[in-house]
């Protein structure tokens, strides 16, 4: 098990810990990594398609993917799988994604 996930299978609503006040280089390098930003990528879906159906798209064209609108969603960060989620859209209009199942990347890898 990693540090998000517990024996169930479920999130963990806690972060890895550590004593902040420590001035360690341990800590200070913990610290440091936490803040690094990542982008998160939401796979909704794919297919397969020509290079003539990419020059041949104009506004308005669709591109059927290979999911439903109701099928879980794969969140990724460099291209490796880190949890799953459903679409929804919150009140605000945006749209979202809902953690439903986190990754435990010892078992994916």
């Amino acid at each position: 098990m990693n540090d998000t996930t517990e024996a169930t299978g479920e999130a963990s609503s806690e972060a890895p810990t550590f004593e902040r006040r420590e001035d360690s280089k341990e800590n200070l390098f913990k610290r440091s990594i936490f803040s690094v930003p990542v982008t998160v990528n939401v796979l909704i879906g794919s297919t397969q398609i020509t290079v003539a159906d990419i020059l041949g798209m104009r506004p308005d064209s669709v591109i059927p993917l290979s999911a439903k609108i109701d099928d879980p969603v794969e969140l990724r960060v460099e291209n490796r799988l880190i949890a799953r989620g459903e679409l929804f859209e919150p009140a605000s209009g945006e749209i979202g994604v809902k953690i439903t199942e986190i990754i435990d990347i010892a078992i994916e890898s």
